[in-house]
């Protein structure tokens, strides 16, 4: 006879190991999506650089359009104002087209980097890049991992990338080094917090959509991949501003 107190155990764990593969190839799909597009943004950042330099190390044409030209602000805000668009379409766009928007803003992102290849050496931008995805592997796993909510962390991380914000706005007219590099080192410390904040908060809620909303799941994996792929890039451009032997 089927003793009454095995029958729960048994469906208890038979639901919580197709939770976990579910959640393993959600948080896969985030991280394949957000790889794709950091490819994506280093490809077009040094082809369009390839196309704006020539061997002469001179501006081209097309150089001295993006570089030197009003154009120059186009391409720099341009991806803040996808970043806006793509929050307020999810809801109407398809999976298909949500990605197809996400590699866009990645593309789009790339060529308001592609500046970076003129002021830092190659070999320099590889070694950050490098030093990057390690930290943010540690970071990202710790936040996949750990039992500790770190909820109350992220709300505080958050208003510092405000103050980020209102601070490299001032630092703009006052051209102060010694606040370049105290935002630089807040810059860091803020986006590396919030790389395990956002990991924890993206397997959160596919524990919450898994129950009541799986045909978004699709979606949230991109909006995911989108906010890791920002913690990702901003800790790369601050870890530079470090590690990044000028021209």
């Amino acid at each position: 006879m089927v003793e009454y107190n095995a029958i729960p155990r048994t469906g208890t764990a038979t639901r919580g190991a197709v939770y976990d593969e579910g959640l393993r190839s959600y948080m896969n799909k985030v991280y394949s999506l957000m790889g794709i597009g950091m490819l994506v943004t280093a490809g077009t950042a040094f082809g369009l650089h390839q196309l704006a330099v020539g061997a002469d190390g001179q501006a081209t044409e097309l150089g001295r359009a993006i570089y030197y030209s009003p154009l120059k602000w186009v391409l720099m805000f341009l991806p803040l104002v996808m970043v806006f668009a793509f929050g307020a379409a999810i809801n109407r766009l398809s999976t298909q087209g949500a990605t197809l928007l996400f590699y866009a803003f990645a593309a789009a992102m790339g060529a308001s980097l592609s500046w970076i290849f003129m002021a830092y050496t190659n070999i320099s931008i590889v070694q950050t890049f490098v030093a990057t995805a390690a930290g943010f592997a540690g970071l990202s796993l710790y936040g996949y991992t750990t039992k500790r909510d770190l909820s109350a962390m992220g709300r505080f991380l958050i208003m510092g990338v405000i103050g980020l914000i209102i601070a490299s706005i001032i630092n703009i007219f006052m051209q102060s080094g010694g606040l370049q590099f105290a935002i630089s080192t807040l810059g860091v410390l803020i986006f590396a917090g919030l790389t395990a904040y956002d990991t924890q908060n993206i397997k959160n809620t596919y524990l919450q959509l898994a129950e009541s909303d799986r045909e978004f799941l699709g979606k949230s994996a991109i909006m995911g991949a989108l906010t890791l792929y920002l913690d990702f890039l901003n800790l790369f451009m601050f870890l530079l501003q470090f590690m990044g032997n000028r021209e």
